[in-house]
Parts: structure tokens; C-alpha cells; sequence
């Protein structure tokens, strides 16, 4: 794995266009069927494309680690994620473009419902409507303790940000979401003495949200996680000299986007949309992010059909970016969320790398069996924006 301080000497400006397609939670596993959802899908002209790719499996962190969406997206964007460590809090409320301030920490929040012995029945609240969102938050937002002010801002259906605004925070926190249901409610502890105070603050503004919501089944209670202060990261600008944007539906991956320097391209709501806003920007920029969201929250909810079917969909609209022709196409996940386990995996993602430049394999497929037999063989994720950059002819040769 190359540093960006390393490529950054190498990277020079080109009028080569990259567009990485990043379906999330992309890898699966086999169901009693045998077959993956990638294996089920018919997605024809995902296999043209493999047909004259690279092809391989990335492993997002490491062998054997259950990444997050937001670490895992930052190694695909060729940063360390152990370097750069960002709690999910600021990547959503990045997205909804709230004013982020020196004095304010941020979680994300799940709405959540529990039974009476504060046992967690379902982490999602059975995925409550965004305008439900609105009308919780409304109550929660405002609130201040001990010289705190808290906003509560609506992300995404069950998803909202609390927004901390006080002197002398410390995003040091654990997470009060234990992840999990069937486990009772958690206290937000402290992962360092210097942040008690800040999760004393947390903790009573959970304790009031209890109250607040009591009635509001099912989305009775709240979870949060991934508390995080400002963070600052280099700039594709800088780093790879790409003028880049990013097209999405979910305010915590424009948020992540934002915080990498890239333009967030507007009103953009579905699927069909997003590959509409590619077609529209395409001559602005030369780096487009396009993430597809519903692969994952399909295999979250354990339903396999439907992420068949979102595979199936996305494939239909291929065409409108390959008629572009950009100079690379990257399409894989940040992460694998196979159906079967109802979550996020360990198990690699598999990945193919298009140009007229590359060195394709015999792969016919695309999906996770086809692909480890590809060329690329499995590699770390953070390998594939220098992989990217090389075969858009954007890397000077290294030495003499």
C-alpha cells in the first residue's frame, strides 16, 4: 500500500475521467440456494464490462475485519483508516450540511425500539418514514444541558445527528448502540478520563430523549454512535489532482465526500437520478463517487430477493455510464453485507477495473467466485485509487 504523501509526488493533471461505482455492501454469501446474490443477479452488462476488466477481491481494512461504511470508503478512496479515524457522526451531519463548529461533537443517531425492560427490540424502529424523523426530531432538538446546546437534525428515515455545541468537548466516547438486539439499553462510557464530563452530558440527554419519546412507539428510544469532533483530511485536490464529485442519496456518504474535498452534486434521489446526474456532469468533472445505498440496507434487513433485485437494477442502468466512456471504470462495494448474516462481513469484495490500458483476465462474471480467480487476485482496497490513477495514465513513472 502506497501513502498519499508518496502518490502525491507521482499524481499530475490529465484530462482522463474515473468514475468508481460503489454499490454498498456489495459482497454476499451463499444462501441455501449455493449462490450469492451477486451469483443469482442477472446483471449482463455488469459481465460485458468484467469481460474486458480486471477483476479481483479487495479487503477493505484487513483479513478478517468487519469494517464500517466510513473507514471502509476511505481505504476505496485510498486513505488509511487507522490513520484517519472518523466517528459516523460527523459524516452524516456533513451530509446535511449543517454548520459544523470548533465547539460541536457529533453522533449519529438511530431511533430504536424497546421493550419495558429497556431491552432493544428492534435497532431501526421498523425503519420509521423520514417525515416521522422530522416530527421526532422537532421534540429532541434544542434541548440544552449544562451548558450545552443540542441540535437533533433528521438524516434519513430511522437516521438523525445530535450535534453537541459546548466548550471543552471530547469526542473520546463509546457508542450507547450496542450493535445488537435482544441487548438492553447502554450508558455512552468514556474511552479516555479527559471525556467524563462530555459523556455525563451525552448520557442525560439520552435519559431525557427517553422520556420525550416514552409514547412514540415504536420509535421509543434512541441510539447513538460514532461520536466524532472535526476532522481534517487531504484533498483529492491536492493528493491526486482530480477535480472530483460525488453522487448519492444518503447524506452520511456526501458528508464523507465533503470532508475528502470532493462537489456534492445535487437533488439527486434515486438510483435513476444519480446515473441521470452522471450523464449531465460529465464533461465537469474527471473523478465521479456514484454509490448505490440499497444493497446494503437489503442485506441489513436480511432480505435476499431484494438485493438481488437492486443488483439487477443498478446493472439496466450501466449503459448510461459506459456510453460515456470514461477512461476507467471501477465498479465493487466499500464492504460485503451478505443477506445471510444480516449485517456487515469480513469476506473480501470483489471489484473490477476498466480501461482500454488494462490487462484483462478470463473472468466471465462478475461476482465474488468469478472474481477470485481475476488478475488482480485480492488486494487492499486502499491499492485501488493508485491502480485507478495509473490506468487513466495520471502516475509519473517512479524513479529513474
Amino acid at each position: 500500500m502506497v501513502e498519499q504523501e508518496f502518490l502525491k509526488r507521482l499524481t499530475v493533471k490529465t484530462d482522463s475521467k474515473i468514475v468508481m461505482v460503489v454499490m454498498d455492501g456489495l459482497g454476499g454469501c451463499q444462501n441455501d440456494s449455493g449462490k450469492t446474490e451477486l451469483e443469482t443477479a442477472n446483471h449482463p452488462n455488469l459481465d460485458a464490462l468484467a469481460k474486458k476488466s480486471i477483476c479481483g477481491l479487495t479487503d477493505p481494512i484487513s483479513g478478517g475485519i468487519t469494517p464500517g461504511s466510513g473507514p471502509a470508503h476511505l481505504s476505496l478512496f485510498g486513505y488509511d483508516p487507522l490513520k484517519y479515524e472518523i466517528g459516523r457522526g460527523l459524516l452524516d451531519t456533513l451530509g446535511v450540511d449543517f454548520e459544523f463548529t470548533a465547539d460541536d461533537m457529533a453522533a449519529r443517531g438511530n431511533y430504536c425500539t424497546i421493550d419495558n425492560k429497556d431491552v432493544i427490540i428492534d435497532r431501526r424502529a421498523g425503519r420509521i418514514s423520514t417525515e416521522r424523523n422530522i416530527e421526532l426530531c422537532t421534540k429532541l432538538n434544542g434541548l440544552e444541558i449544562d451548558g450545552t446546546k443540542i441540535f437533533a437534525i433528521p438524516v434519513k428515515e430511522h437516521r438523525f445527528s445530535v450535534i453537541f455545541r459546548g466548550k471543552n468537548l471530547v469526542d473520546k466516547v463509546l457508542d450507547s448502540d450496542p450493535q445488537k438486539e435482544g441487548l438492553k439499553l447502554m450508558d455512552a462510557v468514556p474511552s479516555d478520563q479527559a471525556a467524563s464530563s462530555t459523556a455525563r452530558i451525552v448520557n442525560k440527554f439520552i435519559s431525557k430523549a427517553k422520556d420525550i419519546l416514552r409514547d412514540e412507539h415504536p420509535a421509543n428510544m434512541i441510539l447513538l454512535r460514532g461520536f466524532s469532533k472535526m476532522v481534517n483530511l487531504p484533498k483529492f485536490q491536492d493528493v491526486y489532482k482530480l477535480t472530483p464529485a460525488c453522487i448519492a442519496v444518503y447524506p452520511m456518504y456526501k458528508g464523507l465526500a465533503r470532508l475528502c474535498g470532493m462537489e456534492v452534486i445535487k437533488s439527486i434521489d434515486t438510483l435513476e437520478t444519480e446515473f441521470s446526474a452522471l450523464r449531465e456532469n460529465f464533461s465537469k468533472y474527471d473523478f465521479f463517487y456514484l454509490h448505490v445505498k440499497p444493497t446494503d440496507s437489503s442485506g441489513e434487513d436480511g432480505d435476499f430477493a431484494r438485493k438481488v433485485k437492486v443488483i439487477e437494477q443498478v446493472d439496466k442502468l450501466m449503459p448510461l455510464l459506459t456510453e460515456l466512456n470514461p477512461d476507467v471504470i471501477i465498479v465493487t462495494g466499500d464492504h460485503s453485507t451478505p443477506a445471510v448474516i444480516s449485517g456487515h462481513s469480513w469476506h473480501p469484495v470483489p471489484i473490477l477495473i476498466y480501461s482500454a490500458k488494462c490487462r484483462f483476465d478470463r473472468v466471465e462474471r462478475f461476482n465474488e467466485i468469478d472474481c477470485i480467480n481475476g488478475g488482480l487476485g485480492k488486494i487492499p482496497a486502499r491499492d485501488v485509487m493508485p491502480i485507478a490513477l495509473s490506468n487513466a495514465g495520471k502516475l509519473l513513472k517512479f524513479g529513474a
